[in-house]
């Protein structure tokens, strides 16, 4: 057995946990930050840094107690070492680095994007859906993932599609030209004054709202020869909201509150309905075009369950997704992908430093 601590500190969740195998969750443990981001809004990263210095080597040492284990039992320390925030990223790799020295123990630097893959790695049957099929069985024996993988990862950070033809074998097919998935989420619902962060809140608000109350823009982008590509743009559609609002309340600043008939639901219905219909389309396409046997959603803002069932219901292929707790960022995700890539044979030494702008392909 090859047990794994896993570090993450890419943003604003500072996480420990420890896996065995890549697919058995010891521990996880997250100390969220929204409270101290949310009156700005969206993520300060000094503030976050700072927080990270100080939880680190307590979700650390909870980490290890929750698994039952000792450090000397553990083989290796995988750490986030990007994308990220460099500040935040810096805490975790420094922590994890000074217990490899002080300890003798390997380390396995992860890609930040690579662990939201491996995610679904960690997740049980239940998690996969299969088209047309009934409602995935908990007790059914896990069923293998067949490659290639078509991976759509969107968080507040990033918003990428993906071709997985092997482990740590990825090939980019496209990404976002301006606002991730997870941003667009985030500033839409600052304009709708709804609580930080944007996701949940806009998905609580278009329950009871109308997705056809507004014809808000599918951005399609072209390639120099015309043809679609898999590129995201989710800025126009964060300006069609505002100039909505602009334009039934003229005069209205952003600081100002809505007025109390203004159609907050069906605007976050809306907008929400515009922004999962690109993403279904353009990953169901890719997947077609590039022959995967399945669809992976990894990801803050694969917990949406407008984008979760979007996808079930039209890609025509055996999709995952990731339980809800392993949606945002955590350890537990970067020790699954740390684990593939420790028995891969990777070792990095101690002079590594963070890489804020890592990809993964």
């Amino acid at each position: 057995m090859t047990v794994i601590l896993g570090i993450e500190t890419s943003c604003d969740e500072t996480s420990a946990a420890v896996v065995a195998d890549g697919r058995e969750i010891r521990s996880n443990v997250v100390s969220s930050q929204i409270e101290l981001h949310a009156p700005y809004g969206g993520v300060f990263p000094e503030v976050a840094s700072r927080a990270h210095i100080e939880r680190i080597s307590p979700v650390t040492n909870q980490a290890l107690c929750e698994a039952g284990v000792t450090l000397g039992e553990i083989d290796a320390i995988a750490v986030t070492r990007g994308p990220g925030l460099a500040g935040s990223l810096v805490v975790g790799v420094n922590m994890a680095k000074g217990l490899a020295l002080g300890c003798g123990i390997p380390l396995v630097a992860v890609n930040h994007l690579e662990g939201h893959i491996y995610s679904l790695w960690l997740a049980g049957p239940e998690y996969r859906f299969v088209p047309g099929g009934s409602a995935p069985d908990p007790a059914a024996p896990p069923t293998p993932i067949e490659f290639p993988v078509v991976l759509l990862v969107v968080s507040g950070g990033h918003t990428e599609l993906l071709l997985m033809t092997a482990h740590g074998h990825y090939q980019r097919l496209g990404g976002t030209w301006d606002d991730a998935a997870g941003e667009a989420f985030d500033k839409v619902g600052r304009l709708l004054r709804l609580p930080y962060p944007g996701g949940p809140s806009i998905q609580k608000a278009a329950e009871s709202g109308n997705p056809r109350a507004f014809d808000f823009p599918r951005a399609r982008l072209r390639s120099d020869s015309g043809e679609d590509n898999y590129d995201f743009s989710f800025s126009g559609l964060k300006t069609a909201v505002l100039r909505t609002l602009q334009g039934q309340y003229p005069g209205l600043k952003s600081d100002d509150p809505l007025p109390p008939d203004a159609p907050v639901t069906d605007l976050a219905a809306s907008f929400q309905t515009a922004l999962v219909d690109v993403l279904v389309e353009k990953t169901t396409r890719a997947a077609l075009e590039h022959g995967a046997k399945e669809v992976f959603i990894a990801g803050g803002v694969s917990a949406n369950s407008a984008l979760r069932a979007g996808m079930i219901q039209r890609v025509g292929l055996p999709v995952r997704v990731p339980p809800l707790a392993l949606c945002t960022d955590n350890a537990a995700m970067i020790a699954g992908a740390g684990y593939y890539r420790w028995m891969a044979g990777q070792r990095d030494t101690l002079d590594f430093d963070v890489l804020p702008s890592w990809p993964l392909a």
